[in-house]
């Protein structure tokens, strides 16, 4: 299997509901280090998994209406807790969403897999892995 990754970052603000939150149930910033990592089995015609400039380009894209919002604030987010992993999915969804409409080149359409990992700290991170 083969794999090319791109790295982005976002800024967000929210809350958690539940005690198992602790402090973080008030509202607090979350800086996150996004990686979105593509696979395929075999690489397409001209010898790649993904064109890096138009992955890191629609990265960008799918993360830019999170950055520096209040998540809480957000009607997409309506009563979800906005967990790490919870934001890894949507992060991935959305991505999915754009090889589907070619956003990512006609050589996209080979991907088989996308995992998105938010990286909260130097000591912990989450992920969400799916298939296209």
């Amino acid at each position: 299997m083969f794999s090319v990754t791109v790295r982005d970052h976002i800024m967000i603000a929210h809350s958690f509901r539940g005690e198992v939150f602790g402090p973080a149930q008030r509202l607090h910033g979350a800086t996150f280090v996004v990686d979105a990592t593509f696979r395929r089995p075999e690489l397409d015609a001209d010898n790649i998994v993904v064109d890096m400039g138009l992955a890191a380009q629609e990265l960008k894209g799918v993360l830019a209406p999170l950055n520096y919002r209040n998540l809480d604030d957000e009607a997409a987010f309506a009563g979800v807790n906005t967990s790490t992993e919870a934001l890894a999915q949507v992060i991935a969804d959305r991505l999915v969403e754009r090889v589907r409409v070619g956003a990512l080149g006609e050589g996209a359409h080979g991907l088989t897999g996308i995992t998105v990992t938010l990286r909260e700290s130097h000591v912990a991170w989450a992920s969400y892995e799916r298939s296209l």
